[in-house]
Order: C-alpha cells, then sequence, then structure tokens
C-alpha cells in the first residue's frame, strides 16, 4: 500500500476496554508505570502525578475520565507522555495510562470510517469513535481532556508545577 500526501501516522494504544487512536506526533515519550504521587481531593481518574524531564505531570486513567471502566493503572502498564494542545504554559504535557505499547499505523481517508455513537453520544473528552480497518477505536479530544484534567486539578487545588 502506496502513502498518500493526506495520510497521518497514528498510534493505536490500547487502554481498558477501549483502543486509542492518536497522532503519533502527540506522543513525547512511553514510560514503564510507576506509583504516582497522590492528589489529595483528585477525581478518581486523575491518579496522581509523575516526574518527567523536570516536570510534575498529572497522570490520567484516560477511559474512567470517559465514564468507561475503573482503570487505575497497576505494575505492567505503560504512561504515554502526550504533547498538550491548548497552549498553557503551565500545562504542556501530561500522561495517560495504557496496557501496553503503542501500535504505529497509517491513517488513510480510505481505511477511516467514523462510527455511530449511538444515542447516548461520545464520551468525556473523546472526539469520535472510528474503525480503522479491522480496528475499532476513540479519537480522544485532546483539547477536551486537557481542560477536563486542569478542572480536575483545580477542584484538587493541585495546579500544574514544574
Amino acid at each position: 500500500m502506496d502513502a498518500h500526501p493526506t495520510d497521518i501516522r497514528g498510534v493505536l494504544i490500547q487502554a481498558e476496554k477501549a483502543r486509542l487512536l492518536l497522532p503519533n506526533a502527540s506522543i513525547a515519550e512511553v514510560l514503564s508505570f510507576a506509583t504516582p504521587e497522590p492528589v489529595d481531593g483528585a477525581p478518581g481518574w486523575l491518579l496522581g502525578r509523575i516526574r518527567w524531564r523536570g516536570w510534575q505531570l498529572p497522570l490520567v486513567a484516560f477511559t474512567r475520565m470517559a465514564g468507561l471502566s475503573e482503570e487505575t493503572g497497576e505494575p505492567g502498564n505503560r504512561v504515554l507522555v502526550l504533547k498538550a494542545l491548548g497552549g498553557n504554559p503551565a500545562f504542556p504535557y501530561f500522561a495517560i495510562v495504557t496496557q501496553g505499547y503503542p501500535r504505529l499505523v497509517t491513517v488513510s481517508e480510505d481505511a477511516l470510517q467514523p462510527l455511530d455513537d449511538g444515542d447516548d453520544g461520545l464520551p468525556d473528552g473523546v472526539f469520535a469513535k472510528v474503525q480503522l480497518r479491522d480496528d475499532e477505536a476513540l479519537v480522544p479530544d485532546l483539547v477536551a481532556a486537557e481542560a477536563i484534567i486542569q478542572r480536575g486539578l483545580a477542584e484538587a487545588d493541585a495546579v500544574p508545577t514544574v
């Protein structure tokens, strides 16, 4: 299969009870899971903070935030550090728990089909449900997810720190 100018490189990420599809460029690094530093008063999906390159990043159970699972993160999981897109200089990155390494995929217009989200609508922080060849996946709305995370940190009175 030849690449076309409109094709993009993406990654499929297995999370608990869902597969996520993200642009490859949104991932800064993949780390091994380590128990995060707790954030008092945080929502259950905000697992805590991890240290990464001088930053303390919020670690999020994305599928729990979206209301799809009770994911908590555990040894053997991976952590994806994602580039924040919201433009907040105090919040340039955040991290999500995954159940393995991302799988690099080519996303072409003819291989990507939207799926009906049904009567329930899309979960929080999700832009779309799609079918990419044989894989059903959720496309996170990273800007909306960042806003949800920032609200969760504000409610816990735990602003991002360097």
